[in-house]
């Protein structure tokens, strides 16, 4: 990797150097960089394409499978979620909750935004949990739960309002 401008993101939280600590991850120059792509827009879901493309557009002369092995090892600590795009038969890439419990996210599948909907939290910690008891009474060792709603956000709807609240569709 070769720098050709010295344009590197903003400081690391300290919940998510906690993260990289534990795993053992250095804040090397790459991290960052990468880093600094999700927390420039939280919400945000990228490809390695996309992120391949941004870093090298802010001057960052990245591997494109050092990418690949770094946004695995992001998302094995919990830093970032790995998520499928099967529109494009491929992974997408969002920073990962930092708070305790499990929030439920809606995905828009049209710009790829995500939206968390902490107001379900509560529930769905509790049905969670219940997953999560079962695989351990079948001898099975869970490690998260991720629940995912996919469609288009008010947004993306052809001829409705950002403001518009959809009703869910059967």
């Amino acid at each position: 990797m070769s720098v050709r401008s010295n344009k590197e993101p903003a400081t690391v939280p300290p919940e998510i150097q906690a993260r990289l600590e534990s795993a053992g991850l250095r804040r090397t120059l790459a991290t960052r960089a990468v880093l600094g792509l999700f927390l420039a827009n939280p919400q945000g879901t990228v490809s390695h394409a996309q992120a391949l493309a941004s870093l090298q557009t802010r001057g960052l002369d990245i591997n494109r499978v050092t990418l690949y092995r770094l946004l695995d090892r992001l998302a094995a600590c919990g830093v970032l979620q790995r998520h499928a795009d099967d529109g494009a038969r491929t992974w997408r890439y969002s920073l990962a909750d930092t708070g305790e419990g499990l929030a439920p996210r809606f995905e828009c599948d049209a710009c790829h935004r995500q939206f968390r909907l902490t107001e379900a939290s509560a529930p769905t910690q509790a049905v969670a949990s219940d997953l999560l008891r079962t695989l351990a009474g079948l001898g099975h060792q869970g490690m998260r739960v991720d629940v995912a709603i996919h469609g288009t956000c008010a947004s993306c709807v052809p001829g409705a309002g950002a403001t518009t609240e959809q009703e869910p569709r059967p």
